[in-house]
This record gives C-alpha cells, structure tokens and sequence, in this order.
C-alpha cells in the first residue's frame, strides 16, 4: 500500500466528510454508553448531521493547512491544522482515517507531514484535544506514539 499526502481539494471534501463520519461513529457510540440514554440525546442530537457540517466548514475554512492521504487515488485520511497567527503554535483540529484504512500508519504520516509544514511556519509548539472515553482510546494513542504529551480534562454533564 503506497500512501500519498497533497492538499486537499475542494472536490475531496464530500469524500472526506463521508469516511470521517466511519470512522468517528465508534467515537459517539462511545459518548452514547459514557452519558447514557437520557443525557446523550440532549448533547448529540444529531451527530452526523453537526459532524458533517463541522468537518465541512473546517475543511472549507482551512484550505491552505487541510491535508488528505491517498491510497489508490483516494482520498482515506485527513489532518487539519489550525495556526495561531500571532504564537508560534498550532492546533490539530481534525484527523481522521478511513475506518478500511486504519491501523496502517496513516494518521502517523499525516501528523509527519502536517509537523514538516509547522517546522517550515516556525511554529515551535502544536496541540491537538481528543477525549477520554474509550471510544477515543485509538486516537490517544496515536497521539502518545507521535510524542504529544497529555493533560487530562474532564469536562462533566448533568441532566436537567
């Protein structure tokens, strides 16, 4: 498997909302069985439908720092990265692959492809949040083996 990184274009983003729609579907499944039956319905809604128009908007917003990885002429990963124009730092605000194409190194070379780019901008620190559940299990440690650093947060819920 030969995988290729470009920049993304704006006729991959319709691909690119539908795989990460597979692969983060585990995510809320998790968020389901975390907050229960009573309170998840009241944060997430419609996950899908707020996920697509998020992953959307962001890829639409960032452009010139959205990445995609291609197997086979197809868009099966994707990274975006939001630079602090006034640090030098910047955030990993999505990464998501295919859920066919996982556990084969492709988040790990989108993030070397996305730091090789940070290097180039000066940014000297990048950040990237992920949950806790353990839906959220696959993403940390993709994160720990790219050598982030965690910080636990909790962030808690009531019903009302």
């Amino acid at each position: 498997m030969t995988v290729s990184i470009r920049a993304l274009a704006e006729a991959d983003i319709d691909e690119v909302v539908a795989f990460s729609l597979r692969a983060w579907a585990p995510v809320f499944e998790s968020f389901r069985a975390v907050l229960g039956d009573e309170i998840y319905p009241r944060v997430y809604p419609d996950w899908r439908t707020s996920q697509a128009r998020d992953v959307a908007g962001i890829c639409r917003g960032c452009l010139d720092s959205t990445w995609v990885a291609e197997v086979d002429g197809r868009p099966v990963g994707f990274i975006v990265v939001v630079f602090d124009r006034g640090a030098p730092g910047a955030d990993i605000e999505m990464l998501a692959v295919d859920p066919g194409h996982q556990r084969r190194g492709i988040a790990t070379a989108l993030m070397e492809f996305a730091f090789d780019r940070m290097r180039k901008a000066g940014v000297r620190i990048v950040a990237v949040g992920t949950g806790g559940d353990p839906g959220h299990a696959p993403a940390r440690r993709a994160y720990e083996g790219a050598g982030f650093s965690p910080l636990p947060l909790v962030r808690y819920y009531k019903s009302l």
